[in-house]
């Protein structure tokens, strides 16, 4: 049963899979045993998972760039400023080349084939990741800023691949029903949350630091070789097949959104599908949404993992395991991604606020308050702001339970909402524009990242 439209308030009007009477004249298949729910599922844990391992081996990084010692300088020694600041470095070369990344894919979407530019994202990702595997073993302590250069370029090349492979899978999916995006969003928190499961069992069982992050590496490996995997299998699937073949339907079979102006642009756009989608009606639609979605991620990546995983246990001191080994890998990575990959499971049962609600910007608002609660934390070194108000352990796990709930709740809404407001015929270009906000987001939070910490 499909309740009646004006049975809901304006802005809280549920998004249907397919609009009534709008089917493409063939009955449509069932999506058996789940398969393309799991593939989609599988592909957001590879898109994101390689990244996450790398942020996520904060020991072995840090044993990296300060010579290959994991114990601190000589007392009086100043810090390494490659070494406390890496996570700042690494946002912004992951961010910045992923802008540019995603402006050449939106204008690639038309004229390379999706299948094409996930596949060259994928085995580039492969490639990289194996020259970073290869380097754990290597003695890197005479040349410690040459391997912060390769590191960061790897970084940078690994992010672009990321971002095209991300976009490109992520426009694909908006041509399936609404299920199929949810399950892509929420693998990609999975594979954070896989990733801080991890660390906590190599901080646990691994006695040398290089042992651990060589596993980390080589289950990144093993996870794209999956991803290349199940991509190739997708369109084998007869639902898949199903939804892939009407989008290349002529654009009368599609329902158009009565928006006169979007409208008429939308259609006589149409007729160019082998050109450049066209940029106007997407923004035109998508503007508020596109907003909600840049500010999540802005706020987030300035909190996370720059900001959090520098905030230290109050009872360190007492030299407690609890306090001096696993009080960030536990609270920072494997609470938020956690709370990340719940909050994007609920929208699946629940999606409100709606697209066009006041509520939604407002909730996306309120979120700078984190910004001072976490500064305000045992965030250390401090070297401007002494104060630390919130000095027990308590309330940084809530704050960032609360940051991570927020930012996969409000993010999952958001790019679920705009590839399904345009006509069917933009929804991949739509879903690389909504990326390219997130992306976005994730830039400039990072370049502020950088001044928050310096300034803390």
């Amino acid at each position: 049963m499909i309740p009646a439209a004006g049975s809901f308030p304006p802005d809280q009007e549920p998004l249907l899979e397919d609009a009534v009477g709008s089917g493409y004249g063939r009955q449509k298949p069932r999506d058996r045993w789940h398969g393309a729910y799991l593939i989609f599922f599988l592909l957001g844990i590879g898109s994101l998972l390689p990244w996450n391992f790398f942020i996520t081996a904060k020991h072995y990084w840090r044993y990296k760039l300060q010579n290959c010692s994991d114990e601190p300088g000589p007392l009086g020694q100043p810090a390494s400023d490659l070494r406390d600041y890496f996570e700042s470095y690494i946002s912004i070369a992951s961010t910045v080349p992923a802008v540019l990344c995603l402006i050449g894919n939106f204008l690639l979407v038309n004229k390379v084939p999706a299948s094409v530019r996930i596949l060259s994202s994928l085995f580039v990702m492969l490639a990289v990741f194996l020259v970073i595997t290869v380097l754990v073993k290597v003695d890197t302590s005479t040349w410690t800023t040459c391997f912060f250069a390769l590191t960061v370029g790897c970084v940078a090349v690994v992010s672009s691949a990321s971002t095209v492979f991300s976009s490109s899978i992520f426009g694909l999916s908006s041509c399936f029903p609404m299920r199929n995006l949810q399950a892509l969003i929420s693998g990609q928190a999975m594979g954070g949350t896989i990733s801080a499961v991890a660390s906590v069992i190599d901080l646990a069982a691994a006695a040398d630091v290089t042992d651990s992050a060589l596993a980390y590496f080589l289950t990144a490996d093993i996870f794209i070789v999956v991803c290349i995997m199940v991509y190739l299998l997708l369109p084998r699937l007869e639902y898949s097949r199903y939804y892939l073949s009407s989008q290349k339907e002529s654009p009368s079979l599609v329902t158009v959104p009565p928006d006169s102006s979007v409208e008429g642009e939308a259609e006589n756009s149409t007729t160019r599908s082998a050109g450049i989608p066209p940029l106007r009606p997407i923004l035109q639609k998508t503007s508020l949404l596109g907003f909600c979605l840049f500010y999540v991620f802005f706020i987030s990546i300035i909190i996370f993992p720059s900001l959090s995983s520098n905030i230290e246990s109050v009872s360190k001191s007492s030299g407690s395991p609890w306090s001096t080994k696993y009080f960030t890998p536990l609270t920072c990575f494997l609470l938020y991604n956690f709370a990340d990959w719940c909050g994007r499971q609920v929208t699946a049962w629940i999606q409100v606020p709606g697209p066009k609600s006041k509520l939604l910007p407002a909730l996306v608002l309120l979120r700078t308050v984190f910004l001072p609660l976490f500064i305000l934390s045992n965030y250390q070194p401090r070297a401007h702001i002494r104060t630390v108000v919130f000095n027990r352990d308590i309330y940084p796990v809530v704050f960032t339970a609360l940051l991570g709930l927020s930012n996969g709740y409000l993010g999952t809404l958001v790019m679920v909402y705009g590839p399904k407001i345009v006509p069917k015929e933009l929804a991949e270009a739509a879903g690389v524009v909504m990326t390219f906000y997130l992306v976005l987001g994730l830039a400039l939070g990072s370049a502020c990242a950088v001044f928050v910490v310096h300034l803390v």
